[in-house]
């Protein structure tokens, strides 16, 4: 069988034989991914770091790959979304399993190790702030997987469904897609200490995670249903932006990956750390030890 050849216009590689957004070239991608939101964020990631192979930087996509404990990492910023998501996921893929010499698909699949850290709102009395959360099912709002061939086949549909039904899910939105993590890696992160909960990855800060500015909201009562979800005894744990569209891809793309949030505000009781940057280094050791 022929393999694979990604023409010039669907992978575009930069002169300097890198990715096109990231700028990483294949030999700095450790197997060992960890994503963070803000560019910020990878260097307080790395300072725990004993040694460092590479930094580099193009806009929201800063990266760091260097020695943490013997393990080999790559610290990587993916900016606010799941479009980000998108971008980062397949371009760490296509470093790793596409030969960037000839543009075609390696033989050997090689499996990245990806784990999210990043902040969320707590949306159940058992998630106060401070909380850490491990999403071990996240639901897109995004709509990004459907784009993807196969996204059924990794998704939960019976969930999907119930969640559906009872949240009266209007036409004008995207479909819904609920992704479990990986197993094995929910296990091994977030053992006795994090709440195990369901995520929602919103498209938005605001009217997506049901709050109210200037613009009214479509369904005022969003949040109120959302928190008293039940679906074989899983509650909905937590809003943030990126979780699903890192298990969707990573599951198509046969990477083991998961999400781990710090809530930063609680929306049941309306309270919220701005101050949070001072604490999160503690679930950032956590992660770097269990990875």
């Amino acid at each position: 069988m022929a393999k694979k050849y990604f023409p010039e216009s669907e992978l575009i590689i930069n002169p300097d034989g890198s990715a096109f957004h990231l700028h990483l070239k294949p030999e700095q991608l450790a197997d060992k991914v960890i994503l963070v939101g803000d560019p910020g964020r990878v260097a307080t990631v790395a300072e725990h770091f004993e040694t460092k192979e590479c930094e580099v930087e193009n806009r929201e996509f800063k990266s760091v790959t260097g020695i943490y404990k013997g393990k080999r990492i790559t610290v990587q910023s993916t900016g606010i979304g799941c479009d980000n998501i998108d971008i980062v996921v397949n371009e760490l893929d296509a470093l790793a399993n596409i030969d960037f010499n000839t543009r075609e698909e390696k033989t050997e699949h090689r499996q990245l190790t990806i784990v999210r850290i990043g902040t969320c709102g707590g949306l159940q009395q058992n998630t106060p702030v401070g909380t850490f959360i491990a999403s071990v099912k996240s639901i897109g709002f995004d709509g990004l997987l459907n784009f993807y061939a196969g996204r059924n086949e990794v998704c939960d549909l019976e969930f999907e469904k119930v969640f559906t039904e009872y949240m009266n899910w209007r036409p004008q939105l995207g479909a819904p897609y609920v992704v479990d993590a990986d197993p094995e890696l929910i296990e091994r992160l977030a053992q006795n200490d994090m709440v195990r909960g369901v995520t929602i990855a919103c498209g938005g800060f605001y009217g997506p995670q049901g709050r109210e500015l200037r613009i009214p909201l479509a369904d005022p009562k969003q949040n109120e249903k959302v928190e008293a979800f039940e679906h074989d005894g899983l509650h909905i744990t937590n809003f943030e932006m990126e979780s699903s569209a890192v298990a969707g891809l990573s599951l198509l793309l046969g990477h083991k990956a998961m999400t781990c949030c710090m809530v930063i505000a609680n929306r049941l009781v309306k309270e919220a750390n701005t101050t949070y940057k001072n604490s999160i280094d503690d679930l950032i050791k956590v992660v770097l030890d269990r990875i």
